[in-house]
């Protein structure tokens, strides 16, 4: 008889243990993996997808085919820190003075560790959570006291990171090392890094493996980057990443350098495109998307992973150390950067803010179009649904759930009323219409010093001003973007 019990209680423990594994099977496939590229100054016309002609993106191109591609997609700010900080917030970037502006290398973390980020999110949700590539938020408590031959913290693995691989600020600022964790790799102790950002020469002055670079650096010579490896090394990691955790759901943020200064693609990429050096760096970058696609169909992942790619602001042409590395009007061939749309990365216009944004889930989201307004702060409130995450009240202040919108719900009314597009002069976006704050441009006849409306339904690419000719409108939204500037959130959920 006890043995009969035993032989009965050993039967119920494996049809619990099976109960038990299914469940966390059907778990597993209910919570898809989550990969966001995010390129560095690409701009709205810069895939094929978007209308490129003399740039090459096929994988890029596929993605599009087989996803939902955006017209109306912003990133948050026309500068790169604002956006990856309220990318990882949720939040304005205006409302936290330590995100606002492009941040030097040396500077302490703009986010505060017991923020509830877009990693953070998903860690909550059981997922394993990478960054690899352009942090560009911060590292440490205080301005210049980074230990650079040490442990160098907070940073990304206190906001929500498991893993993390990063450049610290850009291509084109000191340090030029990979840090991963906490620690610079391949460091040699007898070569200590000392950065400064004080005592040096203005611009793009500092030389570091003969390139110019903002701030100063000495030493650290044996982890200093090859920057025509760059890419490779990121993707080289990001694809590692894939590859060790896909037993279990995971985050990986792709935050790739391409295609920011200095623009030096591999030697493969070198005159692939029609479109100079800048479009050189922009095939690299799809070719980065490619190997990311392909270790997910190598691994069988591709059917469970929702794959999304942007961009931090507008596209540019000539900003860096030399206009003949980095591409000027002469070796960009007519390509438009930013398609129709008016001004660069650093404008309050469309070309500042509005970027590509595709997103990919097989028999998720329907193939096509959408014009829906949408921005990179939206991923966080838009990821906790996905994920099953419930936002505390004071969480994510600025973020709406797209999650609907990448579906294919038909709602009543678009998801965003609204949205900020933050630069030096702020704009704000009703339906088609836009505003443009005056700047301090001197001069009663300065453009800057004017408001600007535009209806972008008729006029994408803002070459009418109708702040004269429709003085309500212009008031209507002035005050809807004071509102929104004075107030502490816009999300009302």
């Amino acid at each position: 008889m006890t043995s009969l019990i035993k032989f009965h209680a050993r039967i119920f423990w494996v049809f619990v243990f099976t109960i038990y594994l299914a469940d966390v099977i059907r778990a597993s496939e209910a919570l898809p993996n989550v990969i966001f590229i995010l390129g560095d100054d690409i701009g709205y016309g810069d895939f094929g997808c978007y209308g490129a002609t003399k740039i090459k993106t096929p994988n890029v191109d596929a993605l599009a085919r087989e996803g939902l591609r955006f017209t109306d997609a912003h990133s948050s700010a026309a500068t790169c820190t604002p956006t990856r900080y309220a990318l990882m917030t949720g939040q304005y970037a205006f409302r936290n003075p330590m995100g606002s502006h492009i941040l030097p290398g040396d500077a302490p973390l703009s986010i505060k560790p017991v923020t509830l980020t877009l990693p953070g999110v998903f860690k909550k949700a059981g997922y394993a959570t990478g960054i690899v590539g352009k942090w560009h938020l911060g590292l440490g408590d205080a301005e210049g006291q980074q230990n650079w031959n040490g442990e160098i913290k907070p940073g990304p693995l206190e906001v929500g990171f498991d893993f993390s691989f990063i450049i610290p600020a850009t291509g084109d600022r000191v340090p030029c090392v990979f840090v991963e964790g906490h620690r610079v790799i391949n460091l040699d102790p007898a070569d200590p890094i000392k950065v400064d950002y004080k005592n040096c020469l203005p611009g793009h002055a500092n030389m570091v493996q003969g390139i110019g670079r903002i701030g100063a650096m000495t030493g650290g010579k044996q982890a200093l980057w090859k920057d025509d490896e760059i890419a490779s090394t990121l993707t080289g990691e990001a694809v590692k990443f894939i590859r060790e955790n896909q037993k279990r759901p995971f985050f990986l943020y792709l935050a790739t350098h391409d295609i920011h200064v200095p623009r030096m693609p591999a030697k493969k990429f070198r005159g692939a495109s029609q479109a100079g050096i800048r479009g050189d760096a922009v095939e690299q970058f799809d070719g980065c998307v490619g190997e990311i696609l392909k270790t997910l169909n190598d691994l069988k992942l591709a059917q469970n992973t929702l794959v999304m790619v942007g961009s931090d602001n507008g596209g540019i042409l000539d900003f860096g150390d030399t206009v003949e590395r980095d591409g000027d009007e002469k070796s960009n061939n007519g390509h438009a950067f930013n398609g129709v749309l008016r001004g660069t990365k650093g404008t309050p216009y469309e070309g500042g803010t509005r970027v590509p944004f595709i997103a990919k889930w097989l028999g998720k989201i329907k193939p096509g179009t959408s014009d829906e307004l949408i921005c990179s702060i939206d991923l966080l409130a838009t990821c906790a649904t996905l994920v099953g995450q419930e936002l505390p009240p004071e969480a994510a202040p600025d973020s709406f759930n797209m999650f609907p919108v990448l579906r294919g719900k038909k709602l009543a009314k678009p998801v965003r009323d609204h949205l900020v597009e933050d630069s030096r002069r702020k704009a704000i976006r009703q339906g088609f219409w836009k505003y443009i704050s005056p700047g301090k441009g001197k001069g009663a006849k300065s453009e800057n010093s004017q408001a600007e409306l535009y209806n972008l339904e008729k006029d994408i690419s803002e070459k009418h001003n109708l702040a004269n000719s429709e003085p309500g409108k212009t008031k209507e939204l002035a005050a809807l973007l004071e509102r929104v500037m004075q107030e502490s959130r816009t999300r009302l959920e």
